[in-house]
């Protein structure tokens, strides 16, 4: 299943209006309306990212008579997925906003699809890298999706207020 991703309708609007504002007004209403789209995605993207943070993962039972220990890296799993997830605003032939989680923010040795898999419910992976054993990781499904839906009305509401102020700029 894919991370969903919010989707604010009336885009058609949005491409209108930045068109509108490049020919009109030119940047600095531009940038005040991209300032308060990025402003809209913010709360979402913190709550994304406290999600993630506070997100119950519970993983197998060991084996009986099974060695433990300390992760052999210092970093912590949840917070380096969590740093990775940012904001992207355009204002150009696309306009809008998104939270995405940024590939070149994650180490090398975790992929963008272990989000993919811990939305779904289930994380498997290598202990400690060792390929040969294997291991499940399980977590409330759908966790980011649920987070997206939450505020999708608040940033419709709130995206739909910014075009109208920049209408009457323009006007």
């Amino acid at each position: 299943m894919a991370i969903s991703s919010v989707q604010i309708t009336g885009t058609g609007q949005l491409l209108d209006l930045s068109r509108r504002l490049r020919a009109v007004s030119g940047a600095p209403i531009q940038r005040n309306m991209a300032r308060r789209v990025r402003r809209a995605a913010e709360p979402l993207h913190r709550d994304m990212q406290d999600v993630i943070r506070n997100l119950r993962l519970a993983a197998d039972g060991r084996r009986a008579g099974s060695r433990g220990g300390p992760s052999p890296t210092s970093r912590p799993f949840r917070a380096t997925l969590a740093e990775a997830v940012r904001i992207s605003v355009r204002t150009g032939s696309n306009p809008g906003a998104r939270i995405y989680v940024d590939k070149g923010r994650l180490p090398r040795d975790i992929s963008v699809g272990v989000l993919y898999q811990l939305n779904d419910g289930r994380l498997r992976h290598p202990v400690f890298g060792n390929r040969s054993r294997w291991t499940n990781q399980r977590t409330p499904a759908l966790w980011w999706d649920r987070t997206v839906r939450q505020h999708t009305p608040r940033m419709q509401s709130e995206v739909a207020r910014v075009l109208e102020d920049v209408r009457h700029q323009l006007e």
